[in-house]
């Protein structure tokens, strides 16, 4: 059986990676820690080692809810601990009766540093707690490096995982109509927007399925994509429910609030 042909084409590298991660693990007999994984990356992972073979795999964020996981597989014998998945958690002390920061901002400072996002899992806030999640093994560096976010100076307070805030993750539900499952035709049919301004969106990079950019406006969307959209949100697309009597595609999105 060809493995490929359950992905999309640009999933190829990461397929490959898994794969060799099994291997690893098969051969070695000893687990094998992933950095920080997108939600459809670890769909990825657990679609390919299965759940009933010699390989498992488990995932763990540093806190329950969380999004980017790190995961690990591991030997079926093998159990593992949250302390296995080495996370470390950073709340940022910064003049709050003074500045303002945003998730863009901390994922762009966190970024230029040079490490590669997978070194990153979530970023929480709260009114004015931010927190945010690393791999241990960059933390020494993390701590010595991160001195500022845009204009304002800041300190790194490492604390315990269960003191990670927590955020309510909502959703609203969306009943659309699309006469087609491009990507540029889906976005018009759910956000406020023309299809030409969808096409704009798409041409300047601005629009990620799953985690990833897609500049392509023929992409074609499918069941259990999460789209990504600069300045209009996500949008999840929860089913597709058939097709209307003028065979336009009926689409059970969730929107973000």
């Amino acid at each position: 059986m060809n493995i490929y042909q359950h992905f999309r084409p640009e999933e190829r590298e990461f397929i490959d990676q898994v794969v060799d991660w099994k291997d690893y693990v098969e051969t070695t007999y000893a687990p094998k820690l992933t950095d920080f994984l997108d939600p459809r990356e670890q769909q990825i992972i657990k679609t390919i080692i299965g759940e009933h073979g010699d390989v498992t795999v488990s995932f763990f964020g540093g806190a329950e809810n969380n999004e980017r996981k790190r995961g690990i597989l591991a030997p079926d014998y093998f159990h593992a601990a949250h302390d296995d998945f080495k996370v470390v958690l950073y709340e940022i002390d910064y003049p709050v009766k003074f500045v303002t920061i945003e998730h863009r901002q901390v994922l762009g400072s966190l970024m230029s540093l040079g490490l590669k996002r997978g070194k990153y899992g979530d970023i929480l806030f709260h009114g004015d707690t931010v927190q945010f999640f690393v791999t241990k093994e960059i933390s020494d560096f993390i701590e010595m490096e991160l001195k500022s976010i845009g204009r304002a100076q800041i300190r790194l307070q490492e604390l315990p995982l269960d003191q990670a805030i927590t955020v309510a993750d909502s959703w609203q539900d969306h009943s659309v109509t699309s006469s087609s499952m491009r990507l540029d035709t889906i976005i018009s049919s759910i956000y406020p927007i023309s299809r030409q301004k969808a096409q704009l969106l798409i041409g300047q990079g601005l629009v990620k399925v799953n985690w990833t950019v897609i500049e392509s406006v023929s992409f074609e969307c499918g069941e259990g994509d999460t789209l990504s959209v600069r300045g209009y949100g996500r949008v999840k697309i929860a089913a597709i429910e058939g097709k209307t009597k003028k065979d336009k595609w009926r689409i059970l999105a969730k929107l973000q609030k």
